[in-house]
């Protein structure tokens, strides 16, 4: 049952991208998530510069302007690279922006006879959120050994850890608008393997340059879906 009613949600939310609300929440989605991945990369080399790891590069290759690098076509490509792992808190970040809008889409053509939820206040948004991003950011510094151990399987304990991580928090944002904090939690923990699947799915792709782009928004559909499909088969919840 979890893995029909995970790609029966994934494929709906596919279909909803020709939608013209949904699109435009999608590209917005989009270019704040590209213009994520290059600020961070900047940022990143910017402090390359500042620990004085240009002046080493410079005795190795010659000389080298971090600005110039970052708008060559090999630091695009680079980056691109590289956000196999930033991918992991942008789509966080992404998806805890536009929840609201993207559940609201999903709702307004899949289920319009839900009633009108108050948006999550901003100052709970945001505390979710960096709450989530510090979790992810440790559990994949602690991956990062176990990828050393078992490199062979590295992708794979990747997809599994994010699987879960991002599955638990696209949920628990889904659920909350409609049942609060409490009830979402308990019906999370009730359908802990169907939501780990479903996670699993959205975190595959985030390790595909350029497709990855698309995910937060997606997943965000994506668990709109699954939610509402949960709650159905969860008569104490419904």
């Amino acid at each position: 049952m979890g893995f029909a009613i995970t790609i029966t949600s994934f494929l709906k939310a596919l279909g909803q991208i020709g939608d013209a609300r949904f699109r435009r929440v999608l590209l917005i989605g989009v270019g704040l998530t590209f213009l994520l991945l290059v600020g961070t990369y900047a940022a990143f080399l910017m402090f390359l510069n500042w620990i004085g790891a240009a002046e080493t590069i410079q005795e190795v290759i010659g000389d080298v302007a971090w600005l110039t690098d970052l708008i060559t076509w090999t630091s695009f490509f680079v980056m691109i690279v590289l956000s196999v792992v930033l991918m992991v808190p942008v789509a966080s970040t992404i998806t805890s922006m536009f929840l609201d809008e993207v559940a609201q889409a999903v709702e307004d053509r899949h289920y319009p006879n839900m009633p009108k939820v108050a948006p999550i206040p901003f100052s709970d948004a945001l505390r979710d959120t960096l709450s989530f991003l510090g979790l992810l950011l440790v559990v994949n510094l602690l991956a990062l050994i176990i990828y050393l151990f078992f490199p062979q399987f590295a992708l794979l304990i990747f997809w599994a850890i994010n699987g879960f991580l991002l599955g638990r928090e696209y949920f628990q944002l889904a659920a909350m608008r409609r049942i609060g904090r409490v009830r979402a939690k308990a019906l999370r923990k009730k359908h802990a393997g169907t939501i780990w699947l479903a996670g699993t799915l959205m975190a595959v792709p985030l390790s595909i340059p350029l497709v990855n782009l698309l995910v937060p928004i997606i997943g965000a559909a994506t668990f709109t879906h699954l939610f509402h499909q949960l709650l159905r088969r969860s008569a104490p919840y419904g």
